[in-house]
C-alpha cells in the first residue's frame, strides 16, 4: 500500500489537497489532507468515492468508432493510433475544403486544469485555423462585471470569515458546492455573526442562519437596488470612501431612486421590511462581506444584477479591514504566462457562443460547421435548448469527435470516441478559485485501457496533422515543468518541485493571512479605482430588461447538488430525476409528492417524478443541473425546456430564464 499526494481538478471552488491510497496499482481509497488548512482531512464524497468513475463499467477504455445510428450507442472498439490518424484526416479534409473555421472545438470545466484546458488544445486549434468557442456556460457575465469594476481584485479569504461581524451569501449554495467554506460560516455563526442567504430556495435552517430573502429568479438587480436606496435614503452611504476610491457611483444611485425597497417587494417577492432590516445589518456591521456565488448571474438581468451587488461595498464603505469587502472568483491572484510555454498564434477566426450550439449546428453559417470536436464537457446534458442541441448532433454531414471518460450522452452522437484519462491518472496544475491555493496533480495510476491525457491526445494530434511545433513533441513531465514554473502567486514564483510532487502552495500576500480588500490588495482597474459605471453596463446601466410575456406560470431552476459536478458523475449518482415544488403550487395543479409528472415549455418537456418541499419558494420549482437522460421517463434533463438566449453582459447562459408548467400525469414517468 501507498499513498500518493494529488490535487483535485473538478470544477469547484475548493481545489482540494488528497492522499489517495493505492495497492498493485489499483485505487483503494480517496481522502482529503489533514495538513491542508482548507481541506482539513475532509472532503466531499463525489470525489470521496471517485474511483466508482475511474473503473465504472460505462469507462471507455479503447477508441470507438460508430457503426450505427447516430445516438443509437452502437460502436467497434479500434486501436487509438489508428483512431488518431482517421481523425486527423477527416479534419485536415474538412479544413481544405470548406477551412479551418468549418471545425468547432467545444469545451468546458470538465478539467478545471491548467494543462488540460487552453493549453496543447488552444495551440492545436489555432494552427488549425477552427473556430473559437465563447465559454458562457457559468462566470462569463461575473468575470466581465467583476473585471471591469474592480480588476478582479482578490477576495475575502475562507479564513476571514469568523472575523465577520454579517455574512451575505447571495445565489450561492456552499452545502452543495463549495463545503470547505462550511466550517468557517458555523464558527463566524458562534462568534455571533449575522447571517443571511439570498436564495430561492431554503438551503439553510433557522439555527444557522438568522435570515433568508426568497428572492424570485432574476430579480437580484431590484433587490440589491432597494438597499441601496435604503442606504442613500437613511444616510448610510461612506462619501468620503466613494469620493477617494470610486468613480461612477452617480448611475447606481439613480437607479436606486427608483426601486424602494416596497416597490421592489412587488417585483421580486421579498417583504420590504425584510429588505430594510437585512440593508441596515449591512450598514451597523463591520466586518460585513458578502459572498456572492454565481446563480446570481444566470439570467438576462445577470450582470446588471452583479454589478449593484458588487457596488454594495463601496457605498457601504466596507473595505479596509479583516473580512470585510467580498468574495467571488479568487482565481486572479494567480496568473501564468502561457506564450512563455508555447507560442500560441494569433488566432482571430469567428466566434460562437456555446450556450446556443444547437442554433449554431442548425442555422446556416459561412462556412458551415462539418466538424464538432468535444473535450472536457457534455453538452447533450449541459448546453441550453437540449432537443435543438441533438437534432445539430444528428445531422449525417456533421462528423463529431468526443474524447470522454465514460460513455456519456454526447458521446452517444459521436463518430469516433476517443478514451480519456481521469485526474487520478495524468499531470496537471490546478489553481483554486475558493481558497487561495495552486495544487499540483500527478498520475496515481497508469491510465486505465488506453486512455490519453488532452495533453498526450492534442500532441500525438498535432503530429498526425503535419504541425511542427516544439510543443507537440514535449512529454507531459517537461510541460508540467514548464507551467509550474511559469506560474505567479500574487507576484511570487511557485515551487515547481512540489507542484510535480501533487503538493499544494499556499498564494503568499502581505499578512499571514489573506488579503484585505484596500488594506493590502487594490483594484486592479487602470486607475486603481472601483467602477461603479463602467462602458461594459451600457447606457442605461442598473438597468432590469423586463421579462418578455409568456404563459408558462413557474419559474425552474436547475442548481447544482451534492451528487454531481454539472454533469459528472451523473452516470452513478442520480439515477431517478426529481422536481421540487411547493406544497401550494402542488396543490393547485392537484399533484402529491412521489408522483408521475409532466415539466413542459415551448422547447420541450420532461417526465420525472415529484417532491413537495418548501424548501422552494411559491412560482419556483427546482430540477438537479447534470442529471443523464436515462434519470428521466422520457430520455430528458433540464435543459430540455431551458432557453438559449443570452446574458447581454458577458453572452452568458441564461438557465434560470426557464418558464414552464407542470402537471401530473397517469404512471410511473408515463
Amino acid at each position: 500500500m501507498t499513498v500518493v499526494k494529488t490535487t483535485c481538478t473538478m470544477d469547484c471552488p475548493d481545489s482540494c489537497a488528497l492522499d489517495i491510497q493505492v495497492e498493485n496499482g489499483s485505487i483503494r481509497s480517496i481522502r482529503g489532507r489533514t495538513d491542508h488548512p482548507t481541506t482539513g482531512g475532509f472532503i466531499c464524497t463525489k470525489v470521496t468515492r471517485f474511483d466508482r468513475r475511474v473503473y465504472h463499467d460505462s469507462r471507455i477504455r479503447t477508441a470507438l468508432r460508430r457503426t450505427g445510428p447516430r445516438g443509437s450507442g452502437t460502436f467497434a472498439p479500434i486501436p487509438v493510433s489508428e483512431a488518431i490518424e482517421e481523425v486527423a484526416h477527416k479534419l485536415g479534409e474538412i479544413a481544405s475544403r470548406w477551412g479551418g473555421e468549418a471545425v468547432l472545438p467545444f469545451h468546458y470545466g470538465g478539467s478545471n486544469g491548467l494543462m488540460s484546458e487552453e493549453l496543447l488544445d488552444d495551440l492545436f486549434f489555432a494552427r488549425l485555423g477552427a473556430s473559437r468557442l465563447a465559454k458562457t456556460f457559468c462566470a462569463a457575465p461575473s468575470t466581465a462585471v467583476a473585471e471591469a469594476m474592480y480588476g478582479k481584485m482578490p477576495g475575502v479569504d475562507y479564513h476571514d470569515f469568523p472575523q465577520a461581524r454579517c455574512i451575505i451569501l447571495w445565489g450561492a449554495n456552499p452545502k452543495a458546492c463549495q463545503i470547505h467554506l462550511m466550517p468557517f460560516l458555523r464558527q463566524a455563526r458562534k462568534n455571533g455573526a449575522f447571517i443571511a442567504v439570498i436564495d430561492p430556495r431554503r438551503n439553510f435552517s433557522k439555527r444557522e442562519i438568522d435570515l433568508h430573502l426568497p428572492v424570485l429568479p432574476g430579480t437580484d438587480v431590484q433587490l440589491a437596488l432597494a438597499m441601496i436606496h435604503h442606504l442613500h435614503s437613511q444616510d448610510l452611504l461612506d462619501s468620503d470612501f466613494l469620493a477617494a476610491h470610486t468613480t461612477g457611483q452617480e448611475a447606481v444611485l439613480a437607479a436606486a431612486a427608483h426601486w424602494s425597497p416596497e416597490r421592489a417587494e412587488k417585483v421580486t417577492g421579498v417583504a420590504a421590511q425584510s429588505i430594510r432590516e437585512l440593508a441596515g445589518r449591512y450598514a451597523e456591521s463591520s466586518p460585513a462581506l458578502i459572498r456572492i456565488g454565481w446563480g446570481v448571474e444566470r439570467n438576462r438581468n445577470g450582470g446588471q444584477a452583479l454589478a449593484a451587488i458588487l457596488a454594495l461595498p463601496a457605498l457601504a464603505g466596507k473595505f479596509g479591514v479583516r473580512a470585510g469587502g467580498y468574495t467571488l472568483s479568487n482565481s486572479g491572484a494567480v496568473a501564468y504566462d502561457r506564450q512563455r510555454i508555447l507560442a500560441v498564434p494569433e488566432w482571430q477566426t469567428r466566434q460562437f457562443n456555446m450556450s446556443q450550439l444547437g442554433k449554431v449546428l442548425l442555422e446556416a453559417n459561412d462556412p458551415p460547421v462539418k466538424a464538432l470536436f468535444v473535450y472536457n464537457a457534455n453538452p447533450v446534458i449541459t448546453a441550453p435548448n437540449q432537443n435543438a442541441v441533438i437534432r445539430g448532433l444528428e445531422r449525417e454531414d456533421l462528423f463529431t469527435v468526443v474524447h470522454e471518460q465514460v460513455m456519456t450522452d454526447t458521446a452517444m452522437y459521436a463518430d469516433i470516441v476517443l478514451p480519456a484519462t481521469t485526474f487520478l491518472e495524468m499531470w496537471d496544475v490546478k489553481k483554486a478559485y475558493g481558497s487561495y491555493a495552486v495544487g499540483g496533480v500527478q498520475p496515481v495510476i497508469e491510465p486505465v485501457g488506453e486512455s490519453l491525457s488532452n495533453i498526450a491526445l492534442f500532441a500525438r494530434l498535432g503530429r498526425a496533422m503535419g504541425f511542427d511545433d516544439e510543443a507537440f513533441a514535449l512529454d507531459e513531465q517537461e510541460l508540467m515543468r514548464r507551467v509550474a514554473g511559469s506560474l505567479s502567486l500574487n507576484g511570487a514564483p511557485a515551487d515547481a518541485a512540489a507542484l510535480r510532487a501533487g503538493e499544494t502552495l499556499a498564494v503568499p500576500f502581505a499578512a499571514a493571512s489573506g488579503p484585505v480588500q484596500f488594506g493590502d490588495t487594490f483594484p486592479r482597474t487602470p486607475d486603481g479605482k472601483i467602477a461603479l459605471s463602467p462602458e461594459i453596463l451600457g447606457t442605461t446601466p442598473y438597468s432590469a430588461e423586463d421579462e418578455p410575456e409568456h404563459r408558462f406560470p413557474l419559474v425552474m431552476i436547475s442548481p447544482g447538488s451534492e451528487r454531481m459536478i454539472s454533469s459528472s458523475l451523473g452516470e452513478y449518482n442520480c439515477r431517478e430525476l426529481v422536481l421540487t415544488m411547493h406544497p401550494a403550487d402542488a396543490r393547485e395543479r392537484g399533484i402529491s409528492s412521489d408522483d408521475s409528472i409532466r415539466v413542459w415549455n415551448d422547447l420541450g418537456e420532461i417526465l420525472c417524478t415529484v417532491h413537495i418541499s418548501e424548501t422552494v419558494r411559491p412560482g419556483v420549482v427546482a430540477m438537479p443541473k447534470g442529471s443523464w437522460r436515462f434519470a428521466a421517463g422520457n430520455g430528458a434533463s433540464a435543459t430540455a425546456v431551458i432557453p438559449d438566449h443570452v446574458n447581454r453582459i458577458g453572452g452568458g447562459a441564461c438557465y434560470n430564464d426557464a418558464r414552464v408548467e407542470v402537471e401530473k400525469v397517469d404512471g410511473k414517468n408515463a
